[in-house]
């Protein structure tokens, strides 16, 4: 051949010979293969042009059909190539059937695992195990798969995932919720991490806002019960403040625990029924309880028994229901009364019935005796026959006797009684029809105005343990009443008797003092009341019970920003018409007064609009209209409206501020919109609309031209 091109020189045949020879033994060979061709390295005569310039000569080779081609590194594949120089893959020489097979000869593999939170699968467990819990409702069963589970480092995350989950759910979980907590604490969930749970809580306040809107509200719920439950002490709260943002909403948390559960009266009562009760069983279940240990009690005779069965029922606060109902029983079948008195004496005793839940049975008892007279005839003299005798088995207090006789808990008079019965029959007729008109005519016919603020506790009663509709109805009730039969102080005499036996009602309504406050908040927009009459009736009241309470949120409330508007609208809004409706209808009437209409006709279309709280925009809307028109015509409207007490003082001055509120809009229409305003302000003043307080308030009077 002309060239040499392709074959290889004596050189490097002997080089391939030799590393042939040692191919066998090269496993154990302390030396690499790189390090071995590093040795011997494989030359390429240079003869000719080299067509491989800027690459490395021995990676390249020439195939069987000429073509020069760049193989892999270390010689290894291609087609026509020879493939590496030492195939030494280790499969091939590693026979595991070899009597002299070594595994540590076995290449390492790396085996990839995903490496698992221990706090992540205990997380995933609680879930399952706290749906289950409220599938099941049983504690024990709880209490036992929670051992079971271990890892008690992490506890903590248990009281957070629990409370979370029962937050965003119906009353009964959250009830099970605390009651899981209370049957856990120190048996299973030591103290500290109990307050370290709620932490964690507190902490994630903020997060839990997002989902759940009245987040604040429930978790200061389950802290206060937790207080009053006694796994968490009163200190923590203080200490746990001090730890969080004023800014954050655990901080915003304890403060609601604080003022408005912890600090009422009898809030552990309140709170232990805030969602059915310690035993997460509705009332009615409870009463029906009671009904069967007093029974098999009757059979047996058995005290002990049955004070056993009275207190796994785990309502003390309720413990007036069983005196109560063991009267009754007393009353209707007379053999049993030496049992039922041995009973409430043994609880007396005990300490298991307390002095107040045991006068409170008897208290209760004595304000139904009407309506057990109508199955036990004899049932008055017979209850008169059981008080002193309980006073002398040293179950009740002597100074209910001494009560009873300076009228605080009296029997009824007839004619009371039967009004309170007629009217019972009227309002479910009105709620019915909604007719105020013949309520009205009903009530007249009774001939009791004496009896005005028992109505209106009636009223307000039957109301509250009703939806929206009624309590909507009820209060534009209140609005005609006060126009038409019923005085201011009968108004405030009958919010107080509603006070005072704010706490009773709030056995039968969990959330009676919300809905008095709102009752009451609306009196004040509707002008039934006027601002000062809360505080004279916050005067009468104890300064520690629910009803000063009530009072103080109502204040709260109408102190609000926009208050008018949002209690207005709190059950459904005026008399059922849209806002837009009750606008349209002033403002017809007001230009058919305006084209020559009668005033007196003007004023009786505002009375007969029956929306005395709206009167505030028969104001804007009649000055709005004089300003346009030029015509102070309307100014002799506004007067004989106060004059007739049509408008109030106090709508006067809604309305008058909502003009000068909307000022710079209203001056882009009527540009000596200022000037006008001011010149009905000083008149207003002068016929006495005005407080004179109002005038200061204004905006600077606009400078007169020069």
């Amino acid at each position: 051949m002309a060239s040499n091109e392709g074959f290889l020189t004596d050189q490097q045949r002997e080089t391939l010979k030799l590393a042939t020879q040692n191919a066998e033994i090269l496993s154990s060979s302390p030396k690499s293969p790189k390090t071995l061709l590093s040795e011997h390295p494989l030359k390429v005569p240079a003869a000719g042009k080299a067509p491989t310039a800027g690459i490395a000569v021995r990676h390249v080779r020439r195939s069987h059909s000429g073509k020069f081609i760049r193989v892999k590194k270390d010689g290894g594949g291609g087609k026509g190539t020879w493939g590496k120089l030492l195939d030494t893959d280790g499969g091939s020489h590693i026979d595991r059937n070899d009597p002299n097979y070594d595994s540590g000869e076995e290449p390492y593999q790396l085996v990839g695992s995903t490496v698992s939170d221990p706090l992540d699968e205990y997380k995933k467990t609680v879930v399952s195990l706290v749906e289950e819990y409220f599938s099941t409702g049983d504690v024990d069963v709880a209490s036992s798969d929670l051992r079971e589970l271990g890892s008690s480092e992490y506890h903590p995350y248990f009281i957070k995932r629990l409370v979370s989950m029962a937050m965003d759910r119906h009353d009964k979980q959250k009830e099970m919720a605390s009651v899981l907590l209370s049957a856990l604490y120190a048996d299973v969930i030591s103290p500290p991490q109990i307050r370290d749970g709620f932490v964690l809580l507190l902490e994630s306040a903020d997060d839990l806002s997002v989902d759940i809107l009245d987040a604040v509200d429930v978790l200061a719920l389950f802290l206060a019960r937790a207080v009053v439950d006694e796994i968490l002490p009163p200190a923590f709260l203080t200490r746990a403040k001090k730890t969080l943002p004023e800014s954050s909403k655990g901080f915003q948390v304890i403060q609601t625990a604080e003022k408005s559960y912890l600090s009422a009266p009898h809030h552990a009562e309140l709170l232990e029924r805030r969602w059915g009760g310690s035993t997460h069983i509705t009332v009615e279940e409870v009463k029906k309880k009671i009904d069967d240990l007093l029974r098999e009690y009757v059979e047996t005779g058995d005290a002990f028994e049955a004070c056993r069965c009275i207190r796994e029922l785990g309502v003390a606060f309720f413990h007036h229901e069983v005196v109560k109902r063991a009267l009754v029983l007393a009353i209707e079948t007379r053999a049993t009364e030496p049992l039922i008195m041995k009973l409430l004496k043994e609880a007396a005793e005990e300490g298991l019935i307390s002095t107040s839940q045991m006068a409170k049975g008897f208290a209760r008892l004595a304000e139904s005796l009407d309506d057990l007279a109508l199955d036990v005839p004899s049932a008055k003299s017979l209850f008169q026959s059981l008080v002193p005798k309980a006073i002398s088995e040293g179950c009740l207090d002597a100074s209910f006797s001494k009560s009873s006789d300076n009228g605080d808990v009296q029997m009824e008079d007839e004619k009371l009684r039967r009004y309170k019965k007629e009217v019972v029959t009227i309002i479910h007729e009105y709620f019915l029809s909604d007719d105020i008109p013949e309520l009205i005519r009903s009530l007249e016919d009774l001939g009791a105005p004496d009896f005005n603020p028992v109505f209106l506790k009636k009223l307000i009663t039957l109301a509250m343990d009703r939806k929206n509709r009624e309590k909507e109805m009820a209060s534009i009730l209140l609005s005609a009443l006060h126009i038409e039969i019923f005085s201011t102080e009968d108004i405030a005499n009958g919010f107080v008797l509603l006070l005072e036996s704010a706490e009773d009602t709030a056995l039968d309504i969990l959330d009676a003092s919300n809905e008095l406050a709102l009752f009451l908040a609306r009196a004040v927009i509707d002008d039934v009341l006027a601002p000062l009459n809360l505080e004279e009736i916050g005067s009468r009241l104890p300064p520690n019970c629910s009803g000063s309470e009530t009072v103080r949120v109502a204040r709260s409330l109408i102190a609000a920003r926009h208050a008018g508007e949002r209690i207005l609208r709190c059950w459904g809004g005026g008399t059922g018409w849209a806002v837009e409706d009750a606008k349209d209808k002033i403002q017809k009437l007001l230009e058919e007064y305006e084209s020559g209409g009668v005033v007196t006709e003007a004023c009786q279309c505002i009375r007969d609009l029956g929306m005395p709280f709206f009167n505030h925009e028969v104001v804007k809307k009649a000055l709005v209209m004089a300003m346009e028109k030029k015509n102070d015509r309307m100014l002799d409207l506004l007067q004989e409206c106060y004059s007739e007490g049509l408008i109030t003082i106090n709508q006067m001055t809604k309305g008058f501020t909502r003009i000068k509120d909307g000022m710079d809009d209203l001056a882009l229409d009527i540009p000596n919109a200022k000037e006008k305003f001011h010149f009905y302000v000083e008149y207003a003043n002068r016929k006495g609309w005005l407080p004179s307080s109002f005038e200061s308030s204004l905006l600077p009077a606009p400078v007169a031209a020069t």
